[in-house]
This record gives C-alpha cells, sequence and structure tokens, in this order.
C-alpha cells in the first residue's frame, strides 16, 4: 500500500496510544475534583478547569460524565494524591505529582525509574523550596480588551503576571487565587485554552541537547506511569 499508507497508519497508532494513556489521567482528575470539591462544576473551580481540559483533548462526554459519576464510588475512597521528589541526570530537579490507590507501588516504579535512568528519588520536602506552585491560565488574545485594561481589572483576582507568547495569553497568579483567578476571566468572558496548577522553578537550567536526550528518556517513563498525573523541573 505505500509509504503513504504506512505513515498515516503509524501516525493514527502513535495517536491513539497517547490517548489510551491520557484519556484515564484526565478522568482521575476529573474524579478527584469531584470528589474533593462536590460533582457541580458551577460551585466547584478544580472540576470545572479538570472537564475544561478533558474537552480542549477531545475526551467524549459520557468519559467525562462517567469520571464525575465515579467520585462517590467506593473504588476511589483509597485515592490519595502525592508528590514525589528527585534528581534526574545533569542535577536535574524533578517533582512529580501522582494520584494513586497503592502508595508502595507507585513509589516503587518510581524510584525504579529514576534508578535505571540515572537519577534518584529524594526525601519529600527536599525539593519544595526549589519551586513555586502556580495557577497558569492559557488562552487566545482577547479582541475586546487590552492588555493593560485586563490587568487591572485581574488585579484584585489575585493576578501575579500576564504574559504573552506567539497568540497566546498567560495568566499567572498564586495558587491559593486559582479560583479567584478562574472566575474573573469567566466574568469577562475569556474562553480559557487551558488552565493548570503548575509548580515553576525559581532557577531554572539550561541544558545541551545531549543532556536533554537523557533527561527526556527519564521523563517520558515516568509519564507513561498510569499513577503519575504531572511532571516538573527545573529546565528552562
Amino acid at each position: 500500500m505505500g509509504r503513504a499508507f504506512e505513515y498515516r497508519r503509524a501516525s493514527k497508532e502513535a495517536r491513539w496510544d497517547k490517548m489510551s494513556k491520557l484519556f484515564p489521567k484526565l478522568a482521575k482528575s476529573i474524579t478527584l475534583a469531584a470528589r474533593e470539591g462536590g460533582t457541580d462544576p458551577e460551585m466547584n473551580a478544580r472540576l470545572r478547569t479538570a472537564i475544561m481540559n478533558a474537552k480542549v483533548q477531545n475526551m467524549p462526554k459520557d468519559n467525562i460524565k462517567a469520571a464525575i459519576e465515579r467520585a462517590s464510588g467506593k473504588d476511589t475512597a483509597d485515592y490519595s494524591e502525592i508528590t514525589y521528589e528527585g534528581k534526574g541526570p545533569n542535577g536535574v530537579l524533578i517533582m512529580v505529582e501522582a494520584a494513586t490507590d497503592n502508595n508502595t507501588r507507585t513509589i516503587a516504579n518510581i524510584r525504579a525509574y529514576f534508578s535505571k535512568n540515572g537519577g534518584m528519588v529524594v526525601p519529600t520536602g527536599s525539593l519544595e523550596f526549589m519551586f513555586s506552585r502556580k495557577a497558569v491560565f492559557e488562552f487566545d488574545a482577547p479582541e475586546n480588551i487590552s492588555r493593560d485594561d485586563l490587568e487591572l481589572e485581574l488585579i484584585e483576582a489575585g493576578l501575579e503576571s500576564l504574559e504573552e507568547y506567539d497568540d497566546a495569553w498567560y495568566v499567572y497568579g498564586d495558587y491559593a487565587n486559582f479560583g479567584s483567578l478562574s472566575k474573573a476571566l469567566e466574568d469577562k468572558g475569556i474562553e480559557v485554552r487551558k488552565a493548570s496548577l503548575k509548580r515553576i522553578a525559581l532557577n531554572p537550567v539550561t541544558l545541551t541537547e545531549e543532556q536533554m536526550a537523557e533527561v527526556e528518556k527519564l521523563i517520558d517513563r515516568i509519564e507513561d506511569d498510569d499513577d503519575v498525573q504531572a511532571v516538573y523541573t527545573n529546565i528552562a
């Protein structure tokens, strides 16, 4: 059938493989958000954001509904959200956020990923001070409001900075102001493309291409784990 067919098939398989790993993680974030703050998105900013992020990734509505309903099930009662800390190749600092019903299994897996890829897990709290937790919102540049005006209107909601990259705007604030910033953007009629709570390195480092390849090998392995929700590093 030719190379074109093989390329299309490989592309589809790669996309299906990504979805098979991404959708369960998105569903877990929805379930945990609903369990923590209730199943009504209007009253639960974290759930509203989890649903929005799932929709951006084209997650089916039925999957989203099932994830919300799962919050009241017994199988989610034992889930806990845990952050692991480690050092990767070339001294890179790595924070791993996971949601697991078996911490013994998850930490064993995380330790194995680090040790087999030139890194090591460090005690909890060792790296926390090297990162700041931020609420981050990404959206297309609005047509009906200037950057200066938007900054002024978001300051009371907890805005720390508003930055532009290419055609997108990014709002940054302390993680504790996630809900107030989310509501302020909604009130302004701004359609957020993606929202998240991120860990941002206070002193980012720059790596060579060779060093980056070594770190990416470890990060890819960690991100493939079903229990892992997010991975952050101090790479610039």
